[in-house]
């Protein structure tokens, strides 16, 4: 069989790693994204989309079903939108919602007839630590949090399909929206990472490795599971 691995934010960070191991391992990729990936691979194919805009997703699930028969879907692509309550907003929440959930629906109902037509198929989350709870994450904690569910009620009733759906939890993890944050290289990074039970903070290879263990067409018996990549950090309570 041929594998063809959608992954949203496939241009940068995590989505990149991950779509490099993938292409290494003979997937074909394709990344939505706003921006194309900065690196090239004859397997390698790109949409330019804002998932914030619904009818821009439909637009481009639409066109990679067409042209792709997909057995794998990665929904990594997220933003944080960090408020404490007294600002914060509904509309964090409908964003974040569109971006964490209601995109990854309507990507999966353009995918879905050509994953039940081969009996198979990988959906994947990139959740968060957060959804267990984190100050400042209002929408983002709770759009996180929604994924788990989502995945657990996919998971039910894809399964006699041969279509497993899992979610990967990071903790702390060295990218642009931790950057976001924390100040790159600042006492801050190093405090909390001394606060990690392992002692250091994530890097997206620990993330990558996660994503490709739920990708393996022979881990065929795990399904509605969120796997937390945190250093021990979904553990006890860690505040960034």
């Amino acid at each position: 069989m041929t594998y063809t691995a959608v992954i949203t934010g496939g241009n940068k960070g995590i989505g990149a790693d991950t779509a490099r191991a993938l292409l290494d391992r003979g997937y074909a990729v394709v990344s939505l994204s706003r921006h194309a990936p900065e690196f090239e691979h004859p397997r390698l194919s790109s949409v330019t989309v804002d998932l914030l805009d619904p009818e821009a997703v439909d637009a481009a699930a639409r066109l990679v079903a067409t042209s792709h028969d997909v057995t794998h879907l990665i929904h990594n692509a997220g933003l944080i939108w960090p408020n404490l309550i007294e600002d914060a907003s509904p509309s964090d929440i409908t964003g974040l919602a569109q971006l964490h959930l209601g995109s990854a629906l309507t990507l999966l109902k353009a995918f879905l007839p050509a994953m039940k037509a081969q009996n198979f198929g990988r959906i994947m989350f990139n959740g968060s630590r957060a959804a267990l709870g984190a100050p400042t994450r209002t929408a983002y904690g709770a759009t996180k949090a929604g994924m788990i569910g989502m995945a657990r009620t996919w998971a039910l009733e894809l399964a006699p399909h041969g279509i497993t759906v899992n979610v990967v939890a990071p903790g702390p993890i060295l990218t642009d929206n931790f950057w976001g944050i924390v100040e790159k290289d600042s006492a801050q990074q190093e405090a909390l990472a001394a606060r990690i039970p392992v002692g250091r903070i994530g890097r997206v290879d620990d993330v990558t490795r996660a994503f490709l263990f739920f990708c393996d067409p022979e881990n065929s018996f795990v399904t509605g599971q969120t796997l937390y990549v945190c250093g021990g950090a979904s553990v006890g309570s860690l505040q960034i």
